[in-house]
């Protein structure tokens, strides 16, 4: 298995207040996860940050290999209710940090099952060399209009309150997390994104990039360029895994 991240700050905010992880837990299994902090400049870099150390460090801690489906979900799920409580007591006993809170994704990939979790409007993508689909569903006001029929996938692109989320990681003292377990050959990839990639590089170019790209090193550079050439209004951050 290989896996590559990158996180840039973009060409408007003042601050990232992306961050990822990657960790290798034994030599077929690997966790990757994405937070997109929000609460202002003071505190989001910190919610993203918290939660996704306290989510990782977790999950390292308590990973055991041979895990079934069900304990390796109850793992992960177990992270993001850790990794809720922390941001939120955080948020409550320090004014500054007032608000703040953070999207997570994950995804534990082990042989030939991926499981992932979200929180929020960060997702996870699942591509082959033929088809690239969404694994997870945004938390967010549009993904709400859209299934309503209030809006087209394409028009929430552009919709004003895209940015809008309905769930995130230490805003409430719990937190709801989708749970989702999906099949992967030798030769597959997992792309996990923050909005600010996925709001500017549309699917068919994630395909594309991934897998007619020159190789695979230099894929998230790739993405990221493409959000840049665009504005890049927002952090950007992307992390590949390979199975």
């Amino acid at each position: 298995m290989e896996y590559w991240g990158l996180s840039d700050i973009g060409k408007v905010r003042a601050q990232n207040q992306d961050s990822f992880r990657i960790e290798e837990l034994d030599r077929h299994t690997v966790l990757a996860v994405v937070c997109d902090g929000m609460g202002g400049a003071k505190s989001g870099n910190i919610a993203s940050r918290l939660a996704t150390d306290v989510f990782t460090d977790e999950v390292v801690r308590s990973y055991k290999p041979g895990m079934s489906q069900e304990q390796t979900e109850q793992l992960l799920v177990g992270a993001v209710k850790l990794a809720n409580f922390t941001v939120y007591d955080q948020a409550r006993q320090f004014e500054e940090f007032a608000g703040m809170g953070t999207t997570l994704v994950a995804a534990l990939v082990s042989g030939r099952t991926a499981t992932v979790v979200n929180v929020g409007d960060s997702r996870c993508y699942h591509i082959t060399r033929e088809d690239i689909r969404r694994i997870t569903v945004d938390h967010s006001l549009v993904q709400m209009m859209v299934e309503r029929g209030d809006l087209t996938a394409e028009e929430a692109r552009s919709y004003p309150g895209k940015n809008f989320i309905t769930r995130a990681v230490g805003t409430e003292p719990t937190v709801e997390t989708d749970v989702f377990a999906i099949g992967v050959e030798r030769g597959d990839a997992l792309l996990l994104s923050s909005d600010g990639l996925h709001n500017e590089v549309d699917d068919q170019e994630i395909l594309f990039e991934v897998v007619h790209g020159v190789n695979h090193d230099n894929c998230c550079q790739r993405l990221l360029d493409i959000a840049l050439m665009r504005g890049a209004p927002d952090n950007v951050t992307s992390v590949l895994v390979l199975a």
